[in-house]
């Protein structure tokens, strides 16, 4: 399955790269379908499950909702800023991090999150089960200089 893993993670890195515009697109309407039937429909990439992250832009204040894969630790939820393996953080990542607090929706659950960047022991631990999850994050990885972000979302009593 290594040779799948790869070329999935190159198109998605080529992608993003390209038609970031095309991207956005797909990502639009990939949410406005998925909160419209309550994370019924959606709630997939490349065949994996992917959740709602409700970011808000940290200069605009604009609501700026992303799908990422899910990968769960217990309660939490793993989020990586792989950006598809493109040189820079994504912005939704910057964008949660300098939030107090974000929303999240898992299926038709829907609950506030903290986020907490993860360095050494905690940051391999999660990089494992990231890319158990889905493995295309170590190609991401192997496509950029910048080590790849990693940030667990806790809940929080809203």
């Amino acid at each position: 399955g290594c040779a799948m893993a790869t070329l999935t993670g190159r198109a998605a890195n080529f992608m993003s790269r390209h038609l970031p515009k095309l991207g956005a697109k797909g990502t639009q309407r990939q949410v406005a379908q998925f909160k419209a039937s309550n994370g019924a429909k959606g709630n997939k990439m490349f065949g994996k499950p992917v959740f709602l992250l409700e970011t808000v832009g940290r200069k605009s204040g604009e609501p700026r909702p992303v799908m990422l894969m899910l990968v769960r630790r217990g309660d939490d939820l793993i989020v990586v800023g792989s950006n598809g393996g493109n040189p820079v953080t994504p912005n939704w990542y910057r964008n949660l991090m300098a939030a107090e607090k974000t929303e999240v929706q898992v299926g038709p659950d829907r609950w506030w999150t903290t986020a907490r960047e993860v360095e050494g022991e905690e940051f391999d631990q999660c990089w494992k089960l990231a890319t158990a999850a889905y493995p295309d994050f170590d190609t991401y990885q192997e496509l950029t200089d910048r080590r790849i972000p990693v940030a667990v979302l806790e809940r929080v009593e809203s």
